[in-house]
């Protein structure tokens, strides 16, 4: 039985991420991913202007002329969340915490990879994997996935990204269309998400908060890591102290852009306390425009 508060948590996001899947975003993500795969269909005889690279040798060899391998555009995709559920997730201070954000993107990608027919998996994961859901379709799928981004509690409160990808990469076998919602704060993981994003579509979804990059001047503070407890006393009166804080979250930020982007690995920074409606449609825009070159 699912708690009543909990059930109206639920329905008030799924109203609320429905209207902007309706009003803001209807056609835009079926623009920006339907038909980007090619799926292997039959096998016939070379005909003059083939693609030489499409020639199936072995098929050639054993027929004694040549033939070529025939696609045809995969009009189903199946789209999976992976979703950083760690104790850094509680953090936030715009009125919103980064899960509260998490759960509302998550709740957009689902409804709007549903309405187009595709199926949705959830990977919750901190510094495990937490939840499994196989990939499927329907109105009821998705409300199950947007509960467990909701109400699930984890046992971990750490970080590990390779994990997740590494599970990622072992039981997803054929492609899929990856959205990792994370704050990215680990180490460690390149070569899986190095990896991944050869073997899927995989798109990096950085939820921040404005506080991790730069302290209010609020006198002395106690600051704790969620995940390991460790607190530091800090003086945010103190030039010296915010300047430094600053530095080091913009040094951690431009280190992780400089290697998503070299990778070639598809990122959207979001905000907590920020609409993150207009950032998802400008993303999706560019990526129909990038697949039409």
């Amino acid at each position: 039985m699912i708690p009543t508060e909990l059930l109206k948590k639920i329905r008030r996001i799924e109203i609320r991420t429905s209207r902007t899947v309706n009003d803001v975003l209807a056609g835009q993500y079926h623009s920006a991913f339907k038909g980007r795969g090619m799926e292997f269909e039959e096998v016939r005889q070379y005909q003059i202007g083939d693609d030489v690279r499409t020639i199936d040798w072995n098929v050639s060899a054993r027929a004694g002329e040549p033939f070529v391998k025939v696609f045809r555009e995969e009009r189903e995709l199946t789209v999976m969340l992976l979703v950083d559920l760690s104790a850094s997730q509680s953090f936030g201070t715009n009125l919103q915490q980064k899960r509260e954000l998490i759960a509302e993107i998550g709740a957009t990608l689902a409804l709007s990879a549903i309405r187009n027919n595709d199926k949705v998996g959830l990977i919750c994961f901190t510094d495990r994997v937490e939840l499994f859901v196989p990939p499927r379709k329907g109105p009821r799928h998705v409300l199950r996935v947007i509960r467990e981004l909701i109400a699930l509690e984890p046992v971990g409160r750490g970080t590990d990204l390779a994990v997740a990808l590494e599970y990622l990469n072992r039981i997803q076998k054929r492609k899929c269309t990856t959205f990792m919602i994370s704050d990215f704060i680990d180490s460690g993981f390149e070569t899986a998400m190095q990896i991944a994003r050869r073997k899927h579509d995989l798109i990096a979804v950085d939820v921040r908060d404005r506080f991790e990059e730069e302290l209010p001047r609020i006198g002395l503070v106690e600051l704790q890591d969620n995940e390991t407890g460790e607190t530091v006393l800090l003086d945010t009166n103190s030039n010296a102290s915010r300047e430094a804080y600053r530095s080091m979250a913009a040094s951690r930020q431009s280190e992780l852009d400089t290697w998503m982007n070299r990778c070639r690995i598809d990122r959207l920074a979001l905000r907590t306390g920020e609409s993150f409606v207009e950032s998802l449609s400008r993303f999706f825009k560019r990526r129909e425009a990038r697949k039409g070159r």
